[in-house]
């Protein structure tokens, strides 16, 4: 994948040492509304790079407040007028493109349930094709990293190589203290498959309210993301979407005095030593734990090789449970976190059942 470092294509993004700061209402819903945060954003003491609002705003269901259309594509341009600031909206299809463009809106993205369709992000590569515009994309709602990755490609394809990842997180059934859970191995693993694409992190749709916003924050920078991107207005109490999860602007501007900005190394020979040594016995570990599973797993083989004989089947639920029940409580003892070994246990046990499987049906066959 091709990309071109961002502080080459934000103009105001000049030491990319500190993270870039994307700030701005939910949804556009007046010039009035619009301007006043902006300038708002102005005055606080972080720089702001970019200004962002949704112009057309997808909804989950019908007769809810769907973004005010091209009229808001108007007051984005008075705000990067009035100013100076760069600015961003969603585009979801060709005609948001062209809107998007004739406006001369500086930055595009594309949303979440956006990038879940294929077709929905070709048709947007193509509609950008010949043009140099930079392109931010939102993981996919579905915890797909490969959805997420053959968006990029897709850009890429059509020549775009101005580009920069959202993680938002990922919608999920189970309840958690997030409106979309972080997953952060995802955008991890993004990061170690494409270290030059630029990643920042919407801790609004992570949080969905305003209280949970700057841990995720602080989370995100800790992981060496490049940024982060904060919806904000100047009154969220009247605001006609998403309420709950955007701050003012001062309150922004105290989410980012209080987020630490940590270096991801130092030039202290002690501490690098420290840390070698550190490093060295977990590999060594990390080793021993490899032999022990490839151990446990000579010894599933056998119990599937039993089991075959006499006909048994491989998933024994009474046996997992009691297997899971045993090694939490064990884990629980020893102060680790029980989520984390259940989890873990769960692939072992998945992985043991796959096993036995092909043990009989390579016998059968």
């Amino acid at each position: 994948m091709e990309t071109i470092p961002i502080h080459e294509w934000i103009k105001n993004f000049t030491n990319p040492k500190h993270p870039l700061i994307i700030a701005g209402p939910c949804s556009a819903e007046s010039e009035e509304q619009m301007l006043t945060t902006a300038k708002e954003l102005m005055e606080i003491e972080k720089t702001i790079n970019v200004f962002r609002c949704g112009i057309w705003k997808p909804r989950t269901r019908p007769n809810t407040f769907e973004g005010v259309g091209e009229i808001g594509l108007k007051w984005l341009k008075t705000v990067k007028e009035e100013t100076n600031m760069l600015t961003t909206t969603e585009v979801a299809n060709a005609s948001h493109v062209e809107l998007a463009l004739n406006y001369d809106v500086d930055i595009l993205w594309i949303g979440a349930r956006t990038t879940a369709n294929p077709f929905s992000v070709q048709e947007i590569a193509d509609a950008l094709k010949g043009t140099d515009k930079p392109v931010m994309v939102k993981n996919p709602i579905n915890a797909d990293l490969a959805l997420w990755i053959g968006a990029f490609e897709r850009l890429n394809n059509s020549g775009l190589n101005k580009l920069m990842a959202i993680h938002r997180g990922f919608s999920s059934y189970e309840k958690t203290k997030y409106r979309n859970t972080p997953n952060w191995n995802i955008p991890i693993e993004l990061k170690r498959k494409y270290p030059h694409l630029p990643i920042l992190c919407d801790p609004s749709h992570i949080a969905g309210t305003r209280d949970l916003i700057q841990p995720v924050v602080q989370k995100a920078l800790d992981l060496n993301f490049n940024g982060v991107m904060v919806e904000t207005h100047y009154d969220p109490s009247v605001a006609l979407s998403d309420a709950a999860q955007q701050v003012t602007p001062i309150a922004l501007n105290g989410i980012l005095k209080a987020t630490e900005l940590r270096s991801p190394s130092v030039e202290d020979k002690e501490f690098e030593s420290t840390i070698e040594d550190l490093r060295a016995k977990i590999d060594r570990i990390d080793h021993e734990l490899i032999e022990a599973l490839n151990q446990r797993m000579n010894i599933v083989k056998n119990i599937g090789e039993e089991k075959l004989k006499k006909s048994v089947q491989p998933l024994q639920i009474e046996r997992m449970n009691m297997l899971l029940e045993n090694r939490i409580q064990a884990a629980e003892d020893l102060g680790l976190n029980t989520t984390y070994i259940k989890k873990l246990y769960e692939l072992i046990h998945t992985e043991s059942i796959r096993v036995q499987t092909d043990i009989m049906r390579n016998k059968k066959d």
